[in-house]
């Protein structure tokens, strides 16, 4: 037999490294995609998902009641980084308004901050505060009289 005829022999040591190599391979990817998960997501969106559940047809009839306003919100930031949330019903301003909203981070990496509003030209209102920079997440609430709406809306 010739060198050139000669065939490698696949032994037991040969399928040993090869399931030893792909299963490293794969627990290797998932505690790296669970590291990752950990670290971005704070993993609560509610205390407690029984209670809420609880409240599930409530917040439904306060959403209808809500669309049933007709308010129709817009939030810009304006250069400093103020926010400007202008309420409008029918393509007009409303006035009268009580405004008020939290900034916090989406995940939950840095701590709520509230901010104060003062009305602004054209029906608008302006934060006092600046908003952080990078994502953030507004809860804002909107009363007007005995009716209320809220808005929660990501700006970056």
């Amino acid at each position: 037999m010739s060198d050139k005829q000669i065939r490698k022999v696949f032994t037991g040591w040969h399928m040993t490294a090869i399931l030893v190599g792909f299963f490293a391979v794969v627990i290797t990817v998932n505690f790296t995609m669970a590291r990752l998960a950990m670290s971005t997501f704070g993993g609560k969106v509610v205390e407690n998902s029984y209670v809420a559940s609880q409240h599930y047809n409530v917040w439904l009839a306060r959403a209808e009641a809500q669309d049933r306003l007709g308010w129709t919100p817009t939030v810009t930031l304006d250069a400093d980084r103020r926010v400007r949330i202008e309420i409008r019903k029918d393509d007009r301003p409303l006035a009268g308004l009580r405004v008020a909203a939290t900034a916090s981070h989406p995940l939950g990496r840095s701590a709520p901050t509230t901010l104060r509003f003062f009305a602004a030209t054209g029906g608008a209102w302006r934060s006092v505060e600046p908003l952080a920079v990078g994502r953030q997440r507004l809860d804002i609430s909107i009363v007007k009289d005995t009716d209320e709406a809220r808005y929660r809306i990501e700006l970056q």
